[in-house]
């Protein structure tokens, strides 16, 4: 399988910020226009891939609350929380900042700390056709 580093040109990062998510929970703040409102993508974190909801609304841009083990849980929110986790385990402050590598426009990104490389494993999106009968066998 194809490997892509972090740092090859062909992988744009944005920066992103930790924000607070209620009372005891923390987000990834994304910028403006970055990735697909309500969609389900892939997230990896320390190469691990996980599925993300990109979340927003009116009063709030967009936003990751949470990482999850199927793309099911991911757009329920349930079962245990990647996401939070792995901002636990490396301490990321609320306003600090994180790297948003883009492997697959609109399908699989990289979430990693500001000065880390990463090496992800190169993936293309699916074609729509079959993306939309993966969601149909999902849903029923």
């Amino acid at each position: 399988m194809d490997r892509i580093s972090s740092e090859n040109p062909a992988v744009e990062t944005l920066r992103a910020r930790v924000a607070r998510h209620g009372a005891r929970r923390k987000r990834i703040d994304l910028p403006e226009d970055s990735l697909p409102d309500g969609e389900v993508v892939r997230l990896v974190i320390d190469g691990t891939t996980y599925h993300a909801r990109i979340e927003g609304g009116f009063a709030d841009g967009p936003h990751v609350s949470g990482a999850y083990e199927t793309p099911e849980m991911a757009r329920e929110g349930s079962g245990p929380n990647r996401l939070q986790t792995w901002l636990e385990e490396v301490e990321r402050p609320v306003g600090g900042s994180v790297l948003l590598d883009v492997i697959e426009p609109d399908f699989a990104y990289g979430l990693r700390e500001p000065g880390e490389e990463a090496v992800y494993e190169a993936v293309e999106k699916p074609n729509e056709s079959l993306a939309e009968i993966a969601r149909n066998l999902e849903d029923s």
